[in-house]
C-alpha cells in the first residue's frame, strides 16, 4: 500500500511539472525568482504564495503562471498575488459653461478641459484608460502680438498698419470681450554680410534721398495692452530700415516674443503671434556667415526692449523654435505675400500655425488675422510632455456629433464651433517599471491653449505579499535570503530554491554529474545550464519554443510536420513528439480519423469498393477511382453490367440465368435502358442498400412493330418521279419567258434601225466614158 501511495506521489509530481511547462505562457517563460518580478513580466501572470505550491523538482519559478494555469495547478485564489491598476480622479472641475456663470470671468477662472488632474497606478502590461472633455468656451481672453519686418521693402506696408490697432479692436471685440495687443519689429543682425558697417550706411542704411533709421535685429515697441490708440501712436513713430541681403532676422524675433514672457506681458490666455514680412528667413548655421557659431540659447536677451546678443548668438533652428512656442503655447500666424507662401508652410512642423497671404501693401492683414485665429481655435489638438521610460498613450478623440477623429493619431479633432464638446478617450500603458519605482507626472493640453491635464503615475513593482516578509529567515538556507510570498528571495551572490547554491558553485565538477543524463557527456543535452545540480533550461528567441524536461532534454517545436505546419497544425508539440488533437492520428497528427469525406451519395463509405484512410478513399477495385470510388472509366456502365441478368430474371426465357443471384428484383421507375433479342426496351435501376444490390425493372418492355417497307418505297419514289416533273416544268417555263424577252428586243431594234448609204462604199461595176465617141 505504502509503494502505491509513493508511486502516485512520484506520478504527481512528474505530471505537475509537465503541466507546469505545457501550460505555462509566457509567465513561467520569464523564469521569475520572485513575485516583483512575476507580476512586471505581463499583467496576465500571477504569483502563488502557498507554500505547499511547488512540487519536488520544481524550481521557484513555476510559482508563475498565468491565473488559468495557477488554479488548475491547484493553487487556491486567496494564494493568488495579481494586483491591478486603477485610475482615481483626484480634481474634476466642470468645463464653463457662460449661461450659468454670467458677468465677466477672469481667465483662472474659466476651465476648458476636464478632469484636471488624476492618479494613474500602473501595472506592467496593463493600459489604464480615462475620457477626457474638452470644450471651447465662449468669450475666451486673446492676447495677439503684431511682429513686423521694418526691411526697406515693406516700407508701404508700415503705413497701412499705423492704424491696424484701433481697427483690429473693433473687430477682435466681436470675438472676445477681453483682447490685448502688441507690437515688435525686426530687420537683421548687425554684422557683415547681413547689413553695411560704414558708417554712414550704419545711420541710414537706406539708398538715395530716403530717411530711415539704423538697422537692429528686434524691438520690443509695445507690451501687450489694450489700448488700441496707445498701438496706433507708438506704430507711426515707428520707420523703416534696411539690410543687405533678402533673408531676414525674424527667427531671432520669434525667439525673443516667445521666451521674454514678462517683457512681452503674455496672460494665461489665447496667444496669438501674427508674424508678417515679404521676404524668406535665416535659420541655425546662416550665422557662420557673419562668424557667430554659438548655437541659440532660447533665453531672453532683451535689454530696454532691445535684443542685444544677435551678434553674439546664431539663429533659432526651426525645431528650437517649435518647442518654445510650445513651452509657452503661442500659436503663430504667418502673413506674408504669395511669393512666399511656400517657404513659410511650417504646418508640419508647427502644429499650432497657419500661413496667410498678405496683399502688397497690407491693406488685407485684419481680414488675414480674423480668418488665421478662426482657424486655429476651432482645431483642437493634444500633446503631452515627456514619457517616463517604459511609459506610452494612445489617443482616440470622439469629435462633433460623435464621429471618430483621424488626425494626429487620433489626438485631433477640427471644425469645433463655440460652445462644442469634444472627447478624448486616452490609455497609458507601462512596459516595465522604472529603476527606483518612484512616481511620474505627465502632463497633457490642447496646443495653444494654457490649460493642462497633470497624471500622477504611480507604478505596481512588488505585490503587497513582500511587505510581509522575513528577513534572514531559517526557511532559506539557514538565513540566506528573505522568506516572502511563500518563496526565498535570495541575497547576493545565493541561488536555488532556498538560496542553498552560491553563484561561486555554478560549474563545479559534483554539481555538474547531476546535469549529464545516462552518465553522458553533454551537460544538461546541450539546452540549459547546470545550476546547483539542477538544469535550467536556456531560452530560445522565439518565446514559444520552450527546452524542458530534468536534462532539458525535451523540446516543443522538433516534431514532425505537416503542411509545413508543426504536428500538422492539429496537435501539440511534446518532448519531440506530436500529441494529436481528437480525430487525429499519425506522427505528424495528419492523418485525419473523420469519414465524412469519405462517405458517398448513396450512403456507403467509398461507394463500397474502397478503404477510408486518414480521411481518403484507398480504391480496393483498380478498375474505379475519384474522391469516393465513384469513376470507372473504362466500365461499360452499370446499364450494360447487369444487362444479362436483368434480362434473364425479369423477362424468363429458355436460357438459364448464370450468377444473378446477386440482386433483389423489383418493378418501379427507369434509369436503364437496353434492347433484349427481340428488339425491345427494358427499363430498370440499379442501387445498393445495406451491402445488398437492389435493381428494379419496369415490368413490361417496350416492344414496337417494324415498319411497313412497300409504302415507304413507293412513297419515296413517287416523291422522286414527282420533283423531276416539277423541275422540268420550271425550266421549260424560264426558257419560255427568255425567249419572248429576246424576240422582243430583236423587234424593237429592226424598227430602229435607218438604210442610209455608207459614205465610204464603192460599186464594184467601173464605168469609163469615150471621148471620141459622139453617139453615133
Amino acid at each position: 500500500m505504502d509503494l502505491r501511495l509513493l508511486l502516485i506521489a512520484a506520478l504527481s509530481a512528474v505530471l505537475s511539472i509537465s503541466w507546469a511547462q505545457q501550460e505555462g505562457s509566457v509567465c513561467i517563460k520569464a523564469n521569475a525568482q520572485s513575485c516583483g518580478e512575476c507580476i512586471q513580466v505581463s499583467e496576465s501572470c500571477g504569483w502563488c504564495t502557498d507554500v505547499s505550491f511547488l512540487s519536488e523538482g520544481e524550481s521557484k519559478s513555476a510559482r508563475c503562471d498565468d491565473l488559468e494555469s495557477l488554479k488548475k495547478r491547484k493553487c487556491t485564489a486567496e494564494s493568488i498575488e495579481n494586483p491591478r491598476g486603477s485610475v482615481v480622479v483626484d480634481k474634476d472641475k466642470p468645463v464653463t459653461n457662460r449661461r450659468n456663470e454670467p458677468g465677466k470671468l477672469k481667465p483662472e477662472q474659466i476651465t476648458q478641459i476636464q478632469p484636471q488632474k488624476l492618479t494613474l497606478t500602473l501595472r506592467s502590461g496593463e493600459p489604464q484608460t480615462f475620457k477626457l472633455k474638452f470644450k471651447r468656451a465662449e468669450d475666451y481672453p486673446i492676447d495677439l502680438y503684431y511682429l513686423m519686418d521694418l526691411s526697406f521693402s515693406m516700407k508701404d506696408d508700415l503705413e497701412n498698419v499705423k492704424n491696424l490697432g484701433t481697427d483690429l479692436m473693433k473687430e477682435m471685440q466681436k470675438i472676445t470681450s477681453d483682447f490685448r495687443i502688441g507690437f515688435g519689429s525686426f530687420v537683421e543682425k548687425t554684422v557683415m554680410p547681413y547689413i553695411s558697417t560704414t558708417p554712414a550706411r550704419l545711420a541710414n542704411p537706406c539708398t538715395g534721398n530716403q530717411n530711415c533709421t539704423s538697422p537692429f535685429s528686434y524691438k520690443n515697441v509695445l507690451k501687450l495692452t489694450n489700448k488700441g490708440d496707445e498701438f496706433n501712436r507708438l506704430v507711426s513713430q515707428q520707420q523703416i530700415s534696411g539690410n543687405l541681403d533678402s533673408p531676414e532676422g525674424g527667427f531671432d524675433a520669434i525667439m525673443q516674443v516667445a521666451v521674454c514672457q514678462n517683457e512681452i506681458g503674455w496672460r494665461n490666455v489665447t496667444r496669438l503671434l501674427v508674424f508678417s514680412t515679404d521676404a524668406g528667413f535665416h535659420f541655425a548655421g546662416d550665422g557662420k556667415l557673419g562668424g557667430i557659431v554659438l548655437p541659440n540659447d532660447g533665453k531672453c536677451h532683451l535689454e530696454k526692449d532691445m535684443y542685444t546678443m544677435s551678434h553674439y548668438y546664431d539663429y533659432p533652428s526651426i525645431a528650437h523654435l517649435v518647442q518654445k512656442l510650445s513651452d509657452h503655447n503661442i500659436q503663430t500666424i504667418f502673413a506674408v505675400t504669395e511669393e512666399f507662401q511656400p517657404v513659410y508652410k511650417l504646418k508640419n512642423l508647427i502644429p499650432k500655425s497657419a500661413v496667410g497671404t498678405l496683399s502688397s501693401n497690407s491693406s488685407n492683414v485684419i481680414k488675414l488675422i480674423i480668418d488665421a485665429y478662426n482657424s486655429l481655435s476651432s482645431e483642437v489638438i493634444l500633446e503631452n510632455g515627456k514619457l517616463p521610460e517604459g511609459v506610452s498613450i494612445n489617443y482616440k478623440s470622439i469629435c462633433k456629433n460623435g464621429v471618430e477623429g483621424t488626425g494626429e493619431n487620433g489626438r485631433k479633432c477640427s471644425n469645433i464651433s463655440i460652445g462644442d464638446e469634444v472627447f478624448f478617450q486616452i490609455s497609458v500603458q507601462a512596459d516595465k517599471c522604472p529603476a527606483d519605482s518612484r512616481s511620474e507626472t505627465i502632463r497633457i493640453k490642447p496646443l495653444g491653449f494654457t490649460e493642462e491635464v497633470e497624471i500622477v503615475v504611480n507604478f505596481i513593482c512588488d505585490c503587497e505579499c513582500a511587505a510581509k516578509g522575513e528577513p534572514q529567515s531559517s526557511k532559506c538556507d539557514n538565513g540566506n535570503g528573505i522568506f516572502q510570498c511563500g518563496a526565498c528571495k535570495c541575497n547576493e551572490g545565493r541561488i536555488g530554491r532556498v538560496c542553498e547554491c552560491s553563484k561561486d558553485d555554478v560549474h563545479t565538477e559534483d554539481l555538474d554529474a547531476n546535469c549529464r543524463k545516462d552518465n553522458g557527456t553533454d551537460i544538461c543535452s546541450n539546452n540549459g545550464d547546470c545550476v546547483c545540480g539542477t538544469c535550467e533550461c536556456k531560452k530560445r528567441q522565439n518565446p514559444a519554443e520552450i527546452y524542458s524536461g530534468k536534462y532539458c532534454e525535451c523540446d516543443n517545436f522538433n516534431c514532425d510536420r505537416s503542411n509545413n505546419m508543426l504536428c500538422g497544425g492539429h496537435g501539440r508539440c511534446e518532448c519531440r513528439k506530436c500529441i494529436c488533437d481528437a480525430n487525429y492520428t499519425g506522427s505528424a497528427c495528419d492523418c485525419s480519423m473523420d469519414k465524412s469525406t469519405c462517405m458517398a451519395k448513396n450512403g456507403q463509405l467509398c461507394n463500397g469498393r474502397g478503404l477510408c484512410e486518414c480521411g481518403i478513399c484507398k480504391c480496393t477495385d483498380v478498375k474505379f477511382q475519384g474522391p469516393t470510388c465513384e469513376i470507372c472509366p473504362t466500365c461499360p456502365g452499370v446499364c450494360q453490367e447487369h444487362k444479362d441478368c436483368v434480362l434473364c430474371r425479369a423477362f424468363p426465357s429458355e436460357k438459364p440465368c448464370v450468377n444473378c443471384s446477386y440482386f433483389d428484383l423489383s418493378f418501379p421507375l427507369t434509369h436503364c435502358k437496353v434492347r433484349d433479342e427481340n428488339d425491345c426496351w427494358v427499363y430498370y435501376t440499379f442501387a445498393i442498400q445495406n451491402q445488398t444490390r437492389l435493381v428494379h425493372v419496369v415490368e413490361k418492355p417496350g416492344c414496337t412493330e417494324g415498319p411497313d417497307i412497300v409504302p415507304i418505297v413507293a412513297g419515296v419514289v413517287a416523291g422522286i418521279v414527282l420533283i423531276g416533273l416539277a423541275l422540268l416544268l420550271i425550266w421549260k417555263l424560264l426558257m419560255i419567258i427568255h425567249d419572248r424577252r429576246e424576240f422582243a428586243k430583236f423587234e424593237k431594234e429592226k424598227m430602229n434601225a435607218k438604210w442610209d448609204t455608207n459614205p465610204i462604199y464603192k460599186s464594184a461595176v467601173t464605168t469609163v466614158v469615150n471621148p471620141k465617141y459622139e453617139g453615133k
